[in-house]
């Protein structure tokens, strides 16, 4: 490994303990809201989306329904968007479910400060008014800096705040892996690093590998 390569520091959650961690907070969601009759999942760009469809799959399973899910792009109601360099292109558009008087859980891939989980219920009311809004994230890292906790958390993991929480999974990086890497700088290849280079990104017909720069990283405040 180079000195310019993130250190990698622990692999947290394998595929399947995510595998296992999803199943349980689809379990957690039809009992707490006993059933899944009103409920829309609703996933953050990017990494959420993939989570809340898998967790509309497992629950359609179980509760022998169809779910409805949708991904929910939240860069124009980031805290930090002035700080930040506009890029229109890379913006991906959002897929809303018709959510007024349901209870729509917002599903994240790691919760950190807190700040994307507020920028996330901003969103979601430009799309109606739900009855209420839960929260589910696969990994909770702690550092939180706005009054915001997760109803559903499929693993703590304690972190220090300078380190990194990347979250791979296998629809766009070719294998499905939680991992703490050291330092702030974005991983050059994650596939590389994690899996198969070649596998093809969700969404791409060429079989072009996944661009590991879209793996979410925490250092953005989440």
């Amino acid at each position: 490994m180079s000195v310019s390569e993130p250190r990698l520091k622990a692999v947290v959650l394998d595929a399947d303990q995510i595998r296992r961690s999803l199943s349980r907070i689809a379990h957690e969601i039809v009992e707490r809201n006993r059933g899944v009759e009103d409920v829309v999942l609703i996933g953050v760009v990017s990494k959420g989306d993939v989570l809340a469809q898998r967790l509309a799959t497992i629950i359609g399973r179980m509760e022998r329904c169809t779910v409805p899910f949708g991904r929910l792009d939240i860069t124009r109601h980031r805290d930090d968007l002035h700080l930040r360099q506009h890029d229109a292109g890379n913006m991906s558009a959002s897929e809303v479910p018709a959510i007024d008087g349901k209870v729509v859980v917002l599903v994240d891939d790691v919760i950190h400060h807190g700040r994307t989980a507020r920028a996330a219920m901003d969103a979601l009311m430009d799309f109606g008014r739900p009855r209420a809004i839960q929260l589910a994230v696969l990994v909770d890292r702690g550092h939180r800096e706005l009054p915001i906790r997760p109803d559903y958390v499929g693993k703590n993991v304690p972190t220090a705040d300078a380190e990194r929480v990347d979250v791979v999974v296998a629809e766009e990086d070719g294998i499905d892996q939680v991992v703490i890497v050291a330092g702030e700088a974005r991983p050059k290849a994650l596939a590389e690093r994690f899996g198969d280079p070649g596998a093809p990104s969700r969404g791409s017909a060429t079989g072009t590998p996944a661009d590991p720069s879209n793996a979410r990283s925490e250092s953005m405040d989440a």
